[in-house]
């Protein structure tokens, strides 16, 4: 019970921390949680010093990975300001419909979707949510929009990878993979009939829900059939497919006013000629979305072999560090730093796969001509671009060597504490909880695809152990991962840094909870019935 509680206490104490009135900010808070679970283990745990310093330096170098991807995200998302394609495309937006819900729709849930289906790793958010602000909706607002939005399609995320990686070291058979995924997907299914209509709360009010409500439902619908439809037979494509299917009926939906209630006349009414946007307009502010697009889905279906080549592991060259590892960079340029401080802790980075260098820079950088963006231009846009990313990297690096000492000690780690704890305290009523395991992985980690690896083989021996169906089990905790997207900190402090909110981390999970908590309940009642 010590070690339970010892174990808690890290979490326990970066809640109150970060959701209390006055909330200390998330760059000290994360930092200050790492440091007291570092004590923790070396104090209680008794875990080797090496193995902590080891994991501090892994922690600190895997902080390259998100925030590569957040600088990325950042880069575009001021470009697409400063060259005006923005604008653009928010006065299209607004010639498809001046609805808000239905813009809320089209851009936070079904451009979402699709986007998650493309690439995950927190880009959907990074894109959408910009647009929306551009709309006209408060940043705060619509992050917490965009965090609880983005979950529905999260188990098919960057074209699968949380299903078909998250579970590799399980030694699940193809059809037991795909199983997961048909039951997942109809969890998510039936999430979804609450999900946006949660999410929608945070930007707008109730009454405007009800008159739109409607229209919510057939855009939900037209992204969650096809999306559980498809997993009935692969699990790499379902949010993808169901992304670019809802997207196009949502806007069809949208322009034939199906489902949506009557928009109050108002000033800018008069000057509707000024609105209108001409086709070659819309393609050219659209052209870096559809590159980034189109990128993405080339370079994560595996059958097409650029995926391959980008994530190719043959080894280029390598050097010995000494003492502090062995460092190698791969013909993919995968950096990795292995055997750091002789332990077996180590590091990589996939600078052509991480969605940051490919698509981000690469899509910026051809659009820079595209736009005919002065020198002094590009100069603002990385300059702001820095300037962002400062604060929100120290964040980083606190959060992931904190998750980095929590899942470190093997069987004795805080993380296989927790988890074990649970099962034995809920036996074979397991599967009431399994979502939330998954979703504190998530939390932790700030990926549904680490949660599936962290606490996969946890799932699958509680599973085993108290005669529950190992594949309903792996299910929910794809649903948890999923779900937990909602309160990850990675991905709090990412859509906070593009849309330059700060020190509101505590403020948006207390809020985004409430639906994750909602999503788990579902998740353990549909499972009664699978």
């Amino acid at each position: 019970m010590t070690s339970l509680i010892l174990a808690m206490m890290p979490i326990l104490v970066l809640i109150w921390m970060m959701t209390k009135q006055n909330g200390i900010p998330s760059y000290i808070a994360l930092p200050l949680t790492a440091l007291f679970v570092a004590a923790l283990q070396i104090f209680y745990f008794q875990t080797d010093l090496t193995l902590i310093w080891a994991n501090v330096v892994a922690g600190s170098l895997s902080a390259i990975t998100p925030i590569s991807i957040i600088a990325g995200a950042i880069l575009m998302n001021r470009m697409m300001c400063l060259s005006g394609a923005e604008n653009t495309i928010s006065r299209w937006l607004e010639g498809i419909s001046r609805n808000k819900v239905a813009q809320l729709m089209i851009i936070g849930w079904a451009f979402a979707f699709m986007i998650e289906g493309a690439s995950g790793f927190g880009t959907p958010a990074a894109i959408a949510a910009p647009i929306l602000v551009g709309l006209g909706f408060p940043p705060l607002q619509v992050a917490m929009l965009a965090l609880v939005m983005n979950s529905v399609p999260v188990s098919f995320g960057a074209v699968g990878t949380p299903t078909w990686f998250g579970f590799s070291n399980l030694g699940l058979s193809d059809s037991a993979l795909l199983e997961i995924g048909q039951q997942s997907a109809m969890i998510h299914f039936f999430a979804a009939f609450v999900i946006p209509v949660l999410a929608l709360r945070f930007v707008t009010s109730w009454t405007e829900i009800r008159r739109n409500y409607v229209f919510i439902l057939l855009s939900t619908l037209s992204c969650t059939i096809p999306y559980f439809l498809f997993a009935q037979w692969n699990y790499e494509f379902p949010a993808l497919v169901g992304g670019a299917i809802g997207m196009t009926i949502s806007i069809g939906l949208a322009k034939l006013n199906v489902g949506l209630g009557k928009v109050a006349a108002s000033a800018d009414d008069s000057n509707t000629s000024k609105q209108v946007v001409s086709r070659g307009e819309i393609f050219k502010a659209m052209t870096p979305t559809i590159l980034l697009i189109v990128i993405l889905i080339v370079t994560r279906i595996k059958q097409l072999g650029i995926k391959s080549m980008l994530t190719d592991a043959t080894e280029a060259f390598s050097v010995s560090l000494g003492g502090f590892g062995d460092f190698s960079v791969s013909q993919a340029l995968i950096f990795k730093l292995s055997n750091i401080l002789g332990t077996n802790v180590a590091w990589a980075y996939k600078a052509l796969y991480v969605p940051a260098l490919v698509p981000f820079l690469l899509v910026v950088l051809i659009s820079i001509p595209l736009f005919k963006l002065k020198s002094s231009m590009v100069k603002q846009v990385f300059t702001e671009t820095g300037s962002r990313i400062k604060m929100p990297f120290i964040t980083l690096i606190g959060a992931l060597i904190m998750v980095k000492l929590m899942m470190a000690g093997g069987e004795n780690s805080p993380i296989l504490i927790i988890g074990m704890a649970f099962a034995d305290l809920m036996g074979t009523n397991w599967q009431f909880a399994s979502a939330y395991l998954g979703a504190l992985g998530a939390f932790f980690s700030g990926s549904a695809t680490v949660s599936n690896l962290t606490f996969g083989g946890i799932q699958q021996t509680i599973a085993t152990t108290v005669g529950l169906p190992e594949t309903t089990i792996l299910a929910l905790q794809s649903v948890g991962g999923a779900m937990g997207n909602m309160v990850c900190i990675n991905n709090i402090i990412a859509v906070s840094t593009i849309l330059g909110i700060s020190n509101k981390e505590g403020y948006i999970i207390k809020r985004t909870v409430i639906p994750m908590i909602i999503y788990g309940l579902i998740a353990a009642v549909m499972s009664t019935f699978i």
